[in-house]
């Protein structure tokens, strides 16, 4: 379950570092669809920054701890990140629909991610119980 947990992390740490590309990008977004798909509209709002530092830095950062912590197979700490992680993207996720009404593929992308990953990291926790 450790490498199934590293390797979608590391998948999600590849979608953060296009999420982060395309928030330092300053030409047109080339995941720019129509009004409701546009990475450029989302990673440039004010949403995409906390005190100054990109979200998708947090993500890569996160992605690559939850990698570590896996493979040394501290679930509790992996739990603890993922749990985390999941309710950051619901949030993220709300303000895509509700105030931006804009989506970013590498958003909802990572929240699929995210969410696979905790469905294994509960797995990897209810087996290392028993």
């Amino acid at each position: 379950m450790r490498y199934l947990i590293a390797v979608l992390a590391l998948a999600g740490l590849l979608v953060s570092c296009f999420a982060l590309r395309e928030h330092f990008r300053t030409e047109a977004s080339p995941c720019s669809i129509n009004e409701h798909w546009d990475c450029g509209v989302v990673n440039h709002s004010p949403f995409a920054e906390i005190a100054g530092v990109p979200v998708a830095v947090f993500g890569i950062l996160g992605y690559a701890a939850i990698a570590g912590f896996a493979l040394a197979r501290r679930w509790w700490i992996v739990l603890l990140l993922v749990t985390g992680a999941v309710g950051f993207s619901i949030y993220l996720t709300y303000i895509e629909a509700r105030v931006l009404e804009t989506y970013c593929i590498w958003c909802v992308t990572s929240a699929g991610i995210i969410a696979l990953t905790e469905i294994a990291t509960i797995v990897a926790v209810v087996r290392r119980q028993n």
